[in-house]
């Protein structure tokens, strides 16, 4: 299959005005049929660096105030609304087995929210799962790192002290964990204890990092250390976020990620929006980097993700609003994305697409007027809308 497009977004330093795309598929009936899509832009796929897929729920679970820290909002978080709606659904019953029927359910919801948003790739932040958590998913949720919920909190949810996860990474995977998520003295106390513990390393990934002052983010930025910035999220908890501006002066390597909807932005999308629209001097170039490029860099993924070729496995196309193709993310919606294609299966986009490929028709699911999807969100929707009794919208869906 050959896609003429307006421009390809090759990496963050190479754009090619006029591609033709190729793409690389055994599943393609016919290598040489071509589309004109002179009026879209092709980039790679998008990678969310943060995320706790099982908390996709919608609308944000809060009672309309900030807090001093994220500790008192996660006790305070289990008297809303939203929170108790979900347990309709999944009640956790202390042992974050997300493998079993319902809690799956409602990770596979989370998957899809990032599906529809051109991500390829999430990393979810929970306990290490069963391998069969990690496989046959539409999208590459990431099972290579380790992990510790929060030195304020400790790894409450499960696993081993930080010191002892970390050692398991051998320095070859991440290791990610909250820090400094609140503006309070116990927030502040984290990037100190971090320090002291000997973690502060270049495959380490910190979580939020709204507590770190300037001498302790260029610390950061000195030893390798990346930072996942999660601006809705902390504005929405916290009332500010991460000095980014000293961050990036000093050449931190940032990624940017939703964090869930109970708290965060409704896909990763709307979260650059977000960035955008909260520091507009920020270039796009540089979120785009931190979406694609840098996630890469802190996650330690394939170099297969964050960048194309003119013949490639992955795509993102996506229709052109504005000619810049950084800027044009900023007008993008669900909608506009014409296809996604992840490791030669096309896995969301139009159909007009997906008929140039060799498929099983049940393996998809078909909405609207000529939209398909891997997979059947469909099914896991109608589920929940059993077990509540009622119909739930979930606004990171576009059926």
């Amino acid at each position: 299959m050959k896609i003429k497009v307006d421009s390809c977004v090759c990496n963050p330093e190479k754009i090619i005005k006029g591609a033709n795309i190729r793409i690389n598929s055994s599943f393609l009936k016919d290598i040489n049929v071509q589309f004109d899509c002179s009026n879209s832009i092709a980039y790679p796929p998008f990678i969310n660096s943060h995320d706790h897929l099982i908390s996709n729920w919608y609308p944000k679970a809060g009672f309309g105030k900030t807090y001093p820290n994220v500790n008192i909002w996660v006790e305070d978080m289990k008297k809303t609304d939203s929170f108790l709606e979900r347990n309709k659904v999944w009640i956790n019953d202390g042992s974050f087995n997300l493998t079993q029927e319902a809690a799956n359910q409602i990770v596979l919801l989370g998957i899809y929210k990032n599906l529809f948003s051109g991500c390829a790739v999430v990393q979810d932040h929970i306990p290490k799962q069963k391998p069969s958590y990690y496989e046959n998913n539409p999208i590459n949720v990431l099972e290579n790192y380790t992990q510790h919920h929060s030195l304020s909190m400790g790894n409450w949810w499960g696993g081993d002290t930080a010191e002892e996860e970390y050692v398991k990474t051998n320095g070859n995977v991440p290791f990610i964990m909250h820090l400094g998520e609140g503006n309070d003295d116990l927030s502040k106390k984290c990037f100190p204890k971090l320090k002291e513990m000997k973690l502060l390393k270049s495959n380490t990934l910190l979580i939020h990092g709204i507590a770190l002052n300037r001498e302790q983010i260029k610390e950061c930025a000195e030893n390798g250390t990346s930072i996942c910035w999660c601006p809705n999220s902390n504005y929405y908890l916290i009332g500010e976020t991460l000095d980014i501006d000293a961050c990036l002066g000093y050449g931190v390597n940032v990624v940017l990620g939703t964090d869930s909807t109970m708290s965060g932005s409704v896909n990763l999308l709307e979260e650059l929006k977000f960035a955008h629209q909260k520091f507009p001097h920020i270039p796009m170039k540089q979120i785009f980097k931190m979406i694609t490029t840098n996630a890469v860099k802190a996650l330690k993924l394939p170099k297969k993700y964050g960048t194309i070729t003119e013949y490639t496995s992955n795509l993102l196309l996506i229709k052109k609003h504005d000619k810049e193709p950084f800027r044009n993310l900023l007008s993008t919606q669900i909608e506009d994305i014409e296809l996604l294609i992840h490791q030669g299966t096309p896995i969301y986009g139009d159909v007009k697409f997906l008929n140039e490929f060799e498929i099983n028709e049940d393996d998809y699911y078909f909405f609207g007027e000529n939209r398909f999807v891997f997979g059947h969100p469909e099914k896991i929707t109608d589920s929940i809308n059993k077990k509540l009794g009622y119909k739930k919208d979930f606004p990171f869906l576009p059926f």
